[in-house]
């Protein structure tokens, strides 16, 4: 299956347009048709086809005013409840999967292996949704002497890579559109790709050198670091009040299971006492002799007794929380489930409504000026200062959110619908992973002086990490690898959607957990099967490099790959078998998005062709009974 798939995946880096000539005349555009054909990654005209404002009367204007008000508050309350529900996905996960997670990290002998380390860290950050909650947890197990902070390193990665998969998931919201899927998963994988090639350089140069350890220690040892105050609460002020009126959680209880207390296993982490009070009282107690006093307290004798004292402390709950699963007598996994469905339906719901309303915000000269200050460079020389400033916009952006997560998703229905193009999503969403670990920096500069120089290395480790991956693939133009296979990986899911959920599933899932799996068996077997592994891969990559560019050199039996079994080299006939079973999943269920590929492909062509006679008045009234027709013959056929 992993071989399958990495013949598909450098089969369509080498077919990617990126590697065709970029020479081509543009042509004048005849149709919007001929457009996508052309080249699928131009971005759209968001063509304003209304009344010109100087052609309005003074009503005109005045509804057109209250309207654009209108549709940017209700932009700006769905944007709101976007986060939300994010906010509530997260807590979500962790009332399905957070004691799992805990447990996960308790075998400290496993997360001594750096592999197995980094796919623990990717699975914990899937399985709570939240790379701060994972680290939080690793920086409690460094704290507390179960993990070393070497060993945390590559679990640190993983959590990189494990909080890619929310912006993945939005991006999967906008299938129903080819081309705007195309662009919002191409956007969302960049981050993927990013981080899976970063972790393939660093994870080994790390477990060779440490020199991501041996940087941070340098850094901690050499300045006199304080603890300082919290870090600020920006939109979290915003977003409380509604995600702490749905649920909220202790934390602290995951930790508790990591760190091997085994009172936190039978606690619930919905927390129910907002306001406790903990107070310490000395209680006399009997011990055996005196040889079991308390050192430094007093002992004494009463008849044949020994007794001694002892601090006891006690908390105190003094006001209960005020959330709606507060009195409910359900089970974590049974909130958990509610609150992942609930928050689903919320956040598919309000990304629809959000790419409707920026579709029909962003026309005319409103578009024009928006995408001329995104995706415009700089002037020559200084158009190479372009990226750079998207970086920092990406890191202050998501410092203000305090969440990578939120940010990317954000900005992909954006690079769907055209707004943002790919070569600008990509620096802001490396800006985004370094925003990202500045918060959990101040977050570090807050722990206690005892556990301050632990927590803020590992969270140096985690901005060194994104700084040095942005060194590897941002800087020189050829190094921007990741564009080039998201762009590849755009192209194919567009083919076939079904796709989208392979990916999904065997790039967070299936491959983590039987590397995790290679990895407990012992080092000789992980060793065993990943060698043969890598050599296939390499392999493949050359020959689909030396097929694409030089295939006079390779023997006829390789110049393509049709001496292999057809289902080895190519999605044919796994399209037919899962278009098939979706077809008759749509005919069973009314299913609108199980419609076979060329019927998907002429409902496209139909709508592109109506806005071209919408758009062009000219034509109007010459094709209007041919379009008449089509509809006819359309709602005659369903």
């Amino acid at each position: 299956m992993y071989g399958w798939l990495l013949l598909t995946i450098y089969d369509i880096y080498t077919s990617s347009p990126d590697t065709a000539p970029k020479d081509s005349v543009v042509l004048p555009a005849y149709s919007t048709e001929d457009k996508y054909e052309d080249d699928p990654w131009n971005l759209p005209e968001l063509q304003d086809n209304g009344l010109k404002w100087s052609e309005l009367d003074t009503k005109g204007k005045v509804l057109r005013v209250l309207t654009a008000v209108v549709k940017f508050i209700l932009l700006v309350g769905f944007l709101y409840m976007f986060v939300c529900s994010l906010d509530v996905l997260s807590s979500a996960f962790q009332l399905v999967g957070g004691k799992a997670a805990g447990d996960i990290f308790q075998d400290n002998a496993v997360l001594s292996n750096p592999v197995a380390g980094l796919v623990i860290g990717v699975l914990v950050t899937l399985l709570v949704q939240s790379s701060s909650t994972s680290s939080s947890i690793v920086v409690s197990m460094v704290s507390s002497g179960l993990l070393e902070v070497q060993s945390a390193v590559p679990v640190i990665m993983g959590a990189n890579i494990g909080t890619s998969v929310t912006n993945t998931i939005v991006a999967m919201m906008q299938a129903g559109d080819r081309n705007e899927f195309r662009r919002a998963f191409a956007g969302a994988t960049v981050h993927d790709f990013f981080n899976w090639l970063s972790v393939l350089i660093l994870l080994p140069l790390e477990a060779a050198t440490g020199v991501l350890y041996k940087l941070t220690k340098i850094i901690i040892d050499s300045f006199n670091i304080q603890g300082g105050n919290n870090a600020p609460d920006l939109l979290n002020v915003i977003t409380d009040p509604l995600t702490d009126a749905i649920i909220e959680l202790d934390k602290k209880v995951i930790s508790d299971i990591a760190t091997g207390d085994p009172a936190a296993r039978n606690k619930s982490l919905i927390k129910i006492w907002c306001k406790t009070e903990k107070i310490t009282t000395l209680v006399n107690i009997t011990v055996p002799s005196d040889a079991n006093c308390t050192t430094g307290a007093l002992c004494w004798v009463e008849g044949n007794k020994t007794l001694t004292q002892i601090n006891v402390t006690e908390t105190i709950n003094l006001e209960r929380c005020n959330h709606i699963f507060v009195y409910a007598n359900l089970p974590d996994l049974a909130v958990g489930l509610i609150l992942l469905a609930l928050s689903l339906l919320i956040l598919c719901t309000c990304l629809i409504l959000i790419v409707k309303l920026l579709n029909s915000m962003l026309k005319g000269q409103v578009a024009v000026v928006i995408k001329k200050v995104l995706n415009t460079d700089f002037p020559f020389p200084f158009g190479w200062v372009t990226g750079y400033i998207a970086i920092m916009v990406g890191a202050g952006m998501t410092f203000i959110v305090q969440s990578s997560s939120v940010f990317t998703s954000a900005i992909t229905p954006l690079v769907g619908i055209g707004v943002i193009s790919l070569e600008r999503a990509y620096p802001l969403t490396l800006g985004s992973n370094i925003g990202t670990t500045t918060t959990a920096i101040l977050a570090a500069m807050a722990a206690p002086g005892e556990t301050l120089a632990n927590s803020l290395q590992v969270a140096l480790c985690h901005f060194f990490f994104n700084i040095a991956g942005i060194l590897l693939w941002y800087p020189i133009p050829f190094t921007r690898i990741p564009i080039r296979l998201a762009r590849a990986l755009g192209n194919r899911t567009a083919k076939y959607r079904w796709f989208a959920a392979l990916y999904l599933l065997l790039c967070f899932l299936l491959m983590p957990l039987t590397i995790l799996g290679l990895s407990l068996a012992g080092w000789q077997v992980l060793v065993g099967v990943a060698v043969p592994i890598v050599v296939l891969a390499i392999f493949i990559i050359v020959v689909n490099l030396m097929q694409a560019r030089c295939p006079q050199y390779l023997p006829s039996g390789l110049r393509d790959w049709d001496f292999l079994p057809r289902p080895l080299h190519s999605m044919a006939p796994w399209d037919r078998v899962v278009t098939s079973g979706m077809a008759f999943c749509g005919a069973r269920c009314c299913c609108k998005c199980c419609q076979s590929t060329d019927d998907e492909e002429k409902g496209l062509q139909e709508r592109k062709k109506s806005l071209e006679i919408y758009d062009n008045p000219v034509l109007t009234r010459d094709d209007e009974p041919q379009e008449t027709s089509k509809e006819t013959m359309k709602a005659t056929q369903l």
